[in-house]
């Protein structure tokens, strides 16, 4: 008995074909028995297996066609353009087209094409086998050290790796100019500042930098320190710096914090070499200890400029008793920052010190006599001395522009950065060489030892993600010890308009024992203003300039404006209200009434009652 099946679920094509009735083992049936569905099915299976054969075959013949087409249309294309070189080759050297071998043409481009191939093989091993950081740091100063504690932070694990062009690990600058000149010369020989481990310029002993071998077998992560080493190429594509042994790094997230180096004076720096042997341009350690070793050989020295380095030097050395001369081209100290007025009472504090302050001079000529420089001044006079000290200003590290294709600030100078310090998908920018954009005051560049660690701090949390925009306004000090101390905040120039108030000499408030306070800034309000307007009279109560009292500014506040608004404010001799003037200029105080603003930073701090 055949299990039977309905001819209705076979193939159209086969049931078609098929009779309508069919004897099978003498019977007719109008369906087909499962026996004969299987030998159908067969002769169907057959026939599919050798259909497709037949097109796998026609496949691979077609494909083998249109390789081939494609091979020759490559080759003739080649031909076509070694018979270009060959022409251009022939034009140029005056040779005859046929005087070069087909055969050897075609050898040489196909030469020409496996070397190619075998240097980009070559090539891309290579950076494949190259040390890899998560992140980089490019300069060993402050901003480094406070970027690399910013990533720690935030990243405990993380591998840092920083290189700088000095010998030392990083350490503080401005000891450099200010306290180390006032310690014992034995402590101040280790950089030391007091006799604990503390007191060290230093930020972190050596020991606490690892090599860079060690690094990347650290664990838990690390900073790792490559010293005395140059970076001279960038690029901000590939991830990867070159440095001037011709060593090669690749990176993950770069930050360049190469900071800036001594302008120099024109006339010096042309000098022959004898002078330029007792030139110090002063900015680094090693120019700390020539200099602090030439205070005891020499007894006189000349410093040429008059800002912020050469005022506190100058100060320092008429401290040590050396014969000192400061040629300044400004009517007075600090004359690029303060206004007139207070620039020339700095100038006698200065003088005090035992300086010899050359106000409205300029360096003409520079010889070598009898052992000694002798340098000529603008107004005819000489003055002979042992060692010059030349601080005329700083000038950012920015080499790596011209290799590495970043932008530089053509009015500011420095790398231009946005709002986070970024130049480039990456790539960050801190400290001196940072050019940025402050959502407050503009686009500015500080070169400041406080902007140099919250610069760093803010690009070290962006490289780890925070995306941060520069918001805190760094502060700036200056001591000249012991006479003059300031901090300011903002933007400090000479040349804005200034509104100033200070507190009356002390003398002057025994006298006036019965006036308050606020009448006492009143009149010293009024005494700044008329100063401000004459610059010969201080006020009816005091009489001329010449009879001013030596402490005709002792506690005092000065308003920087631009538009109207305050840019910047600078405390004299005032400590511990920073906070109000930053206070005061996040606000954005614009056409206020700035002698109440002024009261803010003469009223004495509340104390704290119990309960």
């Amino acid at each position: 008995m055949h299990r039977l099946v309905p001819s209705s679920r076979l193939f159209s094509r086969s049931i078609t074909s098929l009779p309508r009735k069919i004897k099978h083992n003498n019977c007719t049936y109008d369906h087909l028995c499962v026996r004969c569905l299987s030998n159908q099915s067969n002769q169907q299976g057959n026939h599919h297996e050798w259909s497709s054969r037949h097109s796998a075959y026609a496949t691979v013949a077609a494909t083998s066609i249109v390789s081939l087409y494609l091979l020759v249309k490559s080759l003739k294309r080649d031909e076509d353009r070694w018979s270009c070189y060959r022409s251009a080759y022939c034009q140029k050297k005056h040779v005859v087209p046929g005087a070069i071998p087909e055969a050897k043409a075609s050898t040489l481009s196909k030469d020409n094409n496996k070397t190619t191939e075998s240097e980009q093989t070559d090539k891309e091993s290579s950076d494949t086998e190259l040390p890899l950081y998560k992140y980089l740091i490019v300069g060993a100063g402050t901003s480094s050290v406070s970027a690399y504690r910013a990533i720690k932070a935030r990243d405990p694990k993380a591998k840092i790796l920083i290189i700088g062009e000095e010998p030392d690990v990083p350490y503080e600058r401005p000891p450099l100019s200010k306290e180390l000149w006032y310690v014992d010369p034995a402590v101040a020989k280790e950089y030391k500042i007091g006799k604990s481990k503390r007191d060290s310029i230093f930020y972190e002993p050596r020991p606490f930098y690892l090599s860079p071998k060690a690094l990347q077998e650290a664990e838990n992560g690390g900073v790792g320190l490559i010293s005395g080493k140059k970076v001279v190429k960038l690029d901000g594509q590939k991830k990867k710096v070159w440095l001037n042994d011709g060593t090669e790094i690749l990176y993950e997230k770069c930050l360049l914090a190469t900071g800036g180096r001594p302008k120099n004076h024109p006339v010096m720096e042309t000098a022959d070499k004898d002078v330029q042997d007792r030139t110090i341009l002063f900015r680094n350690t090693s120019d700390f200890t020539r200099l602090h070793e030439a205070v005891e050989k020499s007894k006189s020295v000349a410093i040429i400029g008059g800002g912020f380095l050469g005022s506190e030097l100058a100060c320092a050395l008429g401290f040590k008793g050396l014969k000192t001369y400061q040629i300044i081209q400004e009517k007075g100290n600090l004359g690029t920052v303060l206004p007139e007025y207070l620039s020339k009472h700095t100038t006698e504090k200065v003088q005090e010190s035992g300086v010899d302050v050359l106000t409205s001079l300029t360096v003409t000529e520079a010889q070598y006599n009898n052992n000694q420089v002798e340098l000529t001044l603008s107004d005819g006079r000489k003055i002979s001395v042992d060692k010059v000290v030349v601080c005329v200003g700083l000038e950012p590290n920015v080499d790596l522009a011209k290799t590495s294709n970043l932008e530089l600030d053509e009015k500011h100078g420095g790398f231009r950065v946005n709002a986070e310090l970024e130049a480039m998908s990456g790539l960050w920018v801190a400290g001196d060489v940072s050019c940025f954009y402050d959502i407050k005051l503009g686009r500015r560049r500080i070169e400041h030892h406080n902007h140099a660690w919250v610069s760093g701090k803010l690009a070290g949390e962006n490289m780890t993600g925070a995306s941060k925009m520069y918001r805190y306004q760094s502060i700036f000090w200056s001591d000249l010890e012991p006479y003059v101390s300031f901090q300011a905040i903002g933007i400090i120039d000479s040349n804005l308009e200034t509104y100033s108030v200070f507190e009356k000499p002390p003398e002057k408030k025994r006298q006036r024992k019965k006036k308050t306070k606020e009448s006492n800034l009143e009149i010293a309000k009024k005494t700044t203003e008329e100063s401000l307007g004459t610059n010969q009279e201080v006020s009816k109560d005091t009489g001329s300039e010449e009879e001013k009292p030596k402490e005709e500014f002792n506690k005092g506040v000065i308003f920087y404006l631009r538009g109207g608004s305050i840019v910047g404010i600078l405390l004299w001799n005032i400590t511990g209200k920073i906070y109000r003037a930053r206070q005061v200029i996040s606000d954005g105080c614009r056409d206020e009434d700035l002698y109440e603003v002024a009261k803010l930073f003469f009223a004495p701090r509340k104390r704290r009652t119990e309960d």
